[in-house]
């Protein structure tokens, strides 16, 4: 029989009895060398510091007919080697079970006297791991850290992106007699220095209530620079088909107000405002803290130059170029040949360059017109007063 136990924290009084037993009845036991040096008494000298699966394979070959042990710390079923190992094991036809221990999440939460059946829970150790866009889609996020991001790390990044303000609760040791808990918020406690084995907890503020797209125009903090209205907002992103998850660009982002909608609707992605204005730089920040679009990153410069750093866009929205239609789109199509693309244009040469430089690239182009009125008192009658018509431009391979 080979059994794979969860040892929780390490420490044999962490262990399930069911652990305790199995693992004093095994005549092999493998494990990580940290859970090897802290086995409780009665247990077998057969042991071999392994944890890689091909290593406990080869192991359990060179001892076929021995009952084994192997040790994982925390939990088999949370972020686990056992899920690797299991299938492995069941395909070769090896008897075998699978014993849970408590977990770090279990064992922060009693810790601090905290259920935990609302906390998002992620992996940080050995896995990608967006800090920002989990804090962002859920109020109380448990990171398990690791290797290259620690505590301190992901708080940083959280601070980097105006998170700094969240609680922070980090735990140490959890399970061991070197426990310690430690609170503050994120800006904090990424000053500081965790031990290696923690774990941290962030709760945040409540955000503003997210909204289908087309906030209205005097939701914004405006000054002199223009700013696309409302309808075509809305309009924009319906063709730029944003998901949740995606990578996106405003090129000329002028206040923000299609970055703030952009990032709005994709929580778990990352928008790139492009603008070279500093007055409209600074309407971009503004507007960022005031929406909490914090998934939203400003880049002062002038495209295409200032878009070379960037990763590779899944959407671009293009609200100016300063006349570098062609190169601007070139830029976004070598990044990726199959972004989606929604072009902006209100003067008629603005809209003959955005058709060109899209049948150029092989692209073919489609043309929306937008012609807003709103109605306006004057005296006891209402008239309508007509916004300056607007062209959406989109491109689509042929």
């Amino acid at each position: 029989m080979i059994s794979l136990i969860g040892m929780g924290s390490g420490c044999p009084e962490s262990l399930t009895a069911q652990g305790l037993a199995a693992l004093q009845g095994a005549g092999l036991i493998l494990g990580a060398k940290r859970l090897l040096e802290h086995l409780p008494a009665g247990c077998t000298d057969n042991r071999k510091a392994v944890y890689k699966p091909e290593e406990i394979l080869a192991c359990l070959a060179a001892q076929p007919d021995t009952d084994t042990a192997v040790l994982y710390s925390g939990d088999t079923g949370f972020y686990s080697g056992a899920a690797k190992l299991l299938p492995l094991l069941r395909v070769m036809g090896y008897s075998v079970r699978v014993l849970p221990g408590l977990s770090s999440v279990q064992l922060l939460a009693a810790a601090v006297g905290r259920p935990w059946q609302d906390w998002k829970l992620v992996s940080a150790h050995g896995r990608a791991c967006d800090p920002v866009a989990e804090v962002l889609a859920h109020p109380q996020v448990f990171f398990l850290t690791g290797g290259g991001d620690t505590p301190a790390t992901l708080c940083a990044k959280l601070t980097a992106a105006g998170l700094g303000a969240a609680h922070a609760l980090v735990g140490e040791n959890l399970g061991t007699p070197a426990e310690t808990i430690r609170f503050g918020l994120a800006r904090e406690l990424a000053a500081q220095s965790f031990a290696p084995l923690s774990v941290l907890l962030i709760e945040r503020e409540a955000l503003p209530p997210r909204r289908t797209p087309g906030l209205p125009d005097e939701a914004f903090i405006r000054g002199a620079v223009p700013m696309t209205k409302q309808e075509v907002r809305a309009a924009a992103l319906a063709k730029l088909a944003v998901t949740p998850t995606d990578i996106l660009w405003d090129v000329g982002a002028g206040t923000g107000s299609v970055s703030v909608e952009l990032a709005l609707a994709a929580p778990a992605g990352q928008v790139y405002a492009v603008e070279c204005d500093p007055e409209a730089c600074a309407l971009i920040q503004q507007n960022r803290e005031k929406f909490a679009a914090y998934n939203l990153t400003l880049l002062e410069g002038k495209a295409p130059e200032a878009l070379d750093a960037l990763p590779a866009p899944d959407a671009v929205f293009i609200g100016g170029t300063k006349g570098s239609m062609d190169a601007v789109i070139d830029a976004v199509l070598h990044k990726n040949p199959a972004a989606r693309l929604c072009i902006a244009a209100i003067a008629l040469e603005t809209l003959s360059a955005a058709v060109a430089a899209l049948t150029a690239h092989g692209l073919s182009a489609e043309v929306t017109q937008i012609s807003v009125s709103r109605a306006k008192a004057a005296g006891s009658l209402h008239l309508l007063m007509a916004n300056n018509p607007v062209f959406l431009i989109t491109g689509a391979r042929t």
